[in-house]
């Protein structure tokens, strides 16, 4: 899964979507550009709902990787 942050997000917003993860043990990889920051979510999320983490504070969008078969 890969959480994209507002370019506008700030710190606080993204710490808070970095310990929302944490505290349901999943690793996290974070990629910050010059306009972008994006969090790569590791773990099984099927479990997470990404219209709940969408609705946070700072997120702009939240793309599923689909697993391969």
């Amino acid at each position: 899964m890969l959480i994209i942050m507002k370019k506008a997000a700030k710190e606080e917003e993204l710490v808070s979507v970095k310990e929302f993860l944490i505290e349901r043990e999943f690793d996290i990889h974070q990629s910050t550009g010059a306009n972008r920051t994006i969090i790569g979510v590791i773990g099984d999320t099927g479990q997470l709902d990404t219209a709940e983490i969408e609705d946070m504070p700072g997120v702009l969008q939240v793309i599923r990787i689909a697993k391969e078969e």
